[in-house]
């Protein structure tokens, strides 16, 4: 990232920064359905995509989508 782009970051809208590296990254996080661990994975503005049983099963879908993966805590 070049001066710029963070300058860039700076000064742009909350909606703006929602919508930051939407087509870069997806989010994966650890939930419960049912009781049973599974793995949410959601857009880079929050929205949720898919919900799967494994992390590598995740990972993977993430990736096939030539997005980048990145865990949540």
């Amino acid at each position: 990232m070049n001066s710029q782009e963070i300058a860039r970051l700076k000064t742009i809208s909350a909606k703006e920064f929602a919508y930051w590296g939407l087509q870069d990254f997806a989010y994966i996080r650890s939930i419960a359905v049912e009781g049973k661990p599974a793995f949410a994975i959601h857009a880079a503005n929050g929205a949720p995509v898919a919900v799967l049983e494994t992390l590598v099963v995740a990972q993977a879908t993430v990736l096939q989508n030539d997005l980048e993966p990145l865990s949540v805590h």
